[in-house]
């Protein structure tokens, strides 16, 4: 566990170049604005998402690689695709406040997806993107479809994650997680997922930690396997 009062930079901010279209945005947050990137869709798409970041505290922004290949996943199917920087990250304003706020914050980024596309949504986010914005999207009748990545199933800091809103929860549910995920050790995590209700799907990532390093291919891949059952759409090719 991280040592008190040290804060290293967990989350690397390295990403690949953009293929695909895309708007640098602000969109109006309950904290103030907040930076967006939207990777643009094709004019067919019968789908919009939103993929959230990790924790920001430890330099989790909208740049992370996991969740920069979650939207390329996601974006390979013609869905248009937004990431943001949660408040008090970045360009985004406001201050951060331990992920109660920050549900706000998603619920931001769902209206306006909302006015943008009027289509129904998938929500990803990663680790703390995640645990935030699943509070967020299980109950809002815009989010078909939740995707999880690296999931924290044990106390993050002290802090203690409760899902139990996923136990009545019927829309289907993706989570992914590396098979050395510290935060998601072998037992906890199937454990909790299976008090969640159907439908839903656990992939573990063979050798794959927690930041899915070496493995971020295998983690696209899930995602597209699994939309590819859920969605009726085909991918493109890169």
């Amino acid at each position: 566990m991280l040592a008190t009062g040290h804060r290293p930079l967990l989350y690397s901010d390295s990403v690949l170049p953009e293929t695909s279209s895309i708007r640098s945005l602000f969109l109006p947050g309950p904290a103030g604005r907040l930076e967006g990137l939207l990777n643009a869709g094709s004019p067919n798409a019968t789908h919009a998402a939103v993929v959230c970041h990790p924790h920001p505290v430890y330099g989790g922004t909208l740049h992370n690689k996991v969740v920069f290949h979650a939207m390329k996943a996601l974006n390979n199917f013609g869905f248009p695709v937004l990431r943001f920087n949660f408040r008090g990250t970045g360009l985004s304003e406001g201050e951060h406040a331990s992920g109660i706020d920050e549900v706000e914050d998603v619920r931001a980024a769902l209206d306006w997806l909302e006015r943008e596309f009027t289509l129904p949504v998938i929500f990803a986010g990663f680790s703390f993107g995640a645990a935030v914005g699943l509070r967020a999207a299980y109950a809002d009748d815009r989010v078909r479809a939740l995707i999880a990545l690296g999931l924290p199933a044990v106390p993050v800091e002290d802090r203690v994650y409760d899902f139990e809103f996923l136990r009545e929860c019927a829309k289907p549910k993706l989570f992914v997680s590396g098979s050395r995920d510290h935060f998601g050790p072998p037992g906890k995590l199937e454990a909790l997922v299976n008090t969640f209700a159907d439908p839903k799907k656990l992939v573990r990532i063979e050798a794959g930690d927690h930041f899915f390093e070496g493995r971020l291919k295998e983690m696209r891949v899930a995602i597209e396997d699994w939309v590819r059952e859920i969605v009726p759409a085909q991918a493109t090719s890169d």
